[in-house]
């Protein structure tokens, strides 16, 4: 019998991992090992049809349309797979392109009528040094996103996750305004993670929903203890928080966002919900929609990563965007390219001329902060002021202001 654990599904030599006519609810990719794939004819023979080793998927047909399975799968090797439940394939899949879903049910209706019309059942092996060398290389990154998707569905009840606080500062007064909350995962083995690492792969799996809720608490919470440790900062003082779309189009984001305000006694004016623009184009009316209400609720919106995403400025118009930040990429080259400069100075016009706030990211140098106060840039955050920290030290470091 299978021996699961947190992260693995272990099979010992002679298991019978999968039974030919039951139902499909998971898939496996084997990490270590070796299967064999076995027909039962009507009269009762058995046939082995193929081998499966290291880098194989083995149950997709299944997994995919919800059929019975056409074959059962026995190890033949004690084997160690990580499970690929229906669950998340269907999150997946429904999230896919429409063009890439429809041409990969109609590759899977295809090989299905030619299983059924042919009278034999033969494959070459394919588990030759050769080919396994060549399918570990290819299910190397699919494996380890599935080991992060895993660890990271238990770092959020495992408390691993904690946000760090980079302050935004006001360029009129050089004061600290607010403060943007980036989420920070520290793996109790590999330490703290990436978070372009993790992110996506929280994204993908559907994982991110129920971090950012964790997130909405945390920042509230954790915007009522700077206020009240910091003498310094006005009442006003915001937190801005990111969001995916995925978040967006949950039915209960602006209710669960709203509570968490109601919690913390926080003024929803006081939160700034940040999103990307690539992020944007991801269900553009359901998350104009859902935007719409967040303003309505008295949320102010942020769009990060200003001029690298969406190829049109149209939908500065379609959504009800109040904030731009300036990609860091443009404002380290400021001073070193015209054409940089001057695209700043652009979308600081454009800005204005719509009424938005300006939040320059990734200011290191003087020279910066000089060129932005010179081209009334709103406000900056970078490390010139401070590199994101925990709340204690950020509490610390605002008092050792004065």
């Amino acid at each position: 019998m299978p021996q699961p654990d947190t992260l693995h599904t272990r099979f010992k030599a002679g298991d019978l991992i999968m039974e030919q006519g039951s139902s499909g609810d998971c898939a496996y990719i084997i990490e270590e090992g070796l299967v064999d794939i076995v027909i039962t004819h009507p009269n009762g023979e058995t046939q082995i049809i193929a081998s499966r080793g290291t880098g194989s998927i083995i149950g997709e047909m299944a997994l995919m349309d919800q059929k019975h399975r056409t074959a059962s799968i026995v190890a033949v090797e004690d084997c160690t797979m990580i499970q690929i439940r229906l669950e998340d394939f269907k999150r997946r899949l429904d999230a896919s392109d429409p063009i890439m879903k429809m041409i990969t049910k109609v590759i899977l209706n295809r090989y299905r009528d030619t299983l059924s019309r042919v009278e034999v059942f033969a494959e070459a092996s394919d588990n030759t040094a050769e080919n396994r060398e060549r399918k570990m290389a290819k299910a190397g990154k699919a494996i380890e996103h599935l080991k992060i998707g895993h660890e990271f569905k238990h770092a959020i009840s495992n408390n691993e996750l904690s946000l760090y606080y980079q302050p935004i500062i006001d360029m009129s007064t050089l004061k600290v305004k607010g403060f943007e909350a980036l989420m920070r995962w520290n793996h109790p083995i590999k330490g703290f993670m990436p978070p372009n690492l993790f992110i996506p792969i929280a994204e993908d799996s559907g994982l991110i929903v129920a971090a950012s809720d964790w997130a909405m608490e945390e920042s509230c919470k954790s915007l009522n203890s700077l206020k009240n440790n910091c003498p310094s900062l006005d009442d006003d003082t915001f937190m801005s928080i990111n969001f995916t779309a995925i978040d967006m189009l949950h039915p209960d984001f602006l209710n669960k966002l709203l509570a968490a305000c109601q919690r913390h006694k926080i003024n929803p004016a006081h939160i700034k919900i940040e999103m990307t623009e690539r992020l944007l184009m991801n269900n553009p009316e359901k998350v104009k929609e859902m935007l719409g209400s967040c303003r309505n609720a008295g949320f102010s919106i942020a769009i990060d990563d200003f001029g690298t995403g969406y190829s049109s400025l149209s939908y500065l118009h379609h959504y009800p965007i109040d904030t731009l930040k300036i990609d860091r990429s443009f404002i380290m080259q400021m001073n070193k390219n015209e054409g940089a400069l001057n695209l700043v100075r652009g979308i600081i016009n454009l800005a204005k001329s719509m009424n938005m706030l300006l939040v320059a990211e990734g200011v290191e140098e003087e020279i910066e902060e000089k060129l932005l106060i010179q081209n009334s840039c709103d406000m900056v955050q970078g490390y010139k002021y401070s590199k994101p920290l925990p709340e204690d030290r950020i509490i610390e470091w605002i008092n050792n202001l004065d």
